[in-house]
């Protein structure tokens, strides 16, 4: 089973899961990141979700999304294609 590092800042995820996420090596996907090519988002869960965290990372139009509990055991992962309609 594949985890994310807890640390006391938030979430770590290794290179290698986004590498393949995203069809990159994995210092590519270093770069982006410093670059800002790449870009995480993380949210907690509440109410019934509470002890989840959805991790999301976005690349051009892709984005791979990881949903972790508090130790951060992945529960599920999911790729999209395309940016969502611009909501109003």
């Amino acid at each position: 089973m594949e985890t994310v590092t807890v640390t006391p800042g938030g979430f770590e995820v290794d290179a290698s899961m986004l590498a393949s996420a995203f069809g990159l090596d994995e210092a590519s996907v270093r770069d982006k990141m410093r670059a800002g090519e790449i870009t995480s988002l993380c949210e907690t869960g509440i109410d019934s979700d509470a002890g989840r965290f959805r991790l999301t990372f976005r690349h051009g139009t892709r984005t791979f999304r990881l949903t972790v509990d508090d130790a951060g055991r992945v529960i599920s992962r999911a790729r999209f294609d395309g940016r969502s309609p611009a909501r109003e």
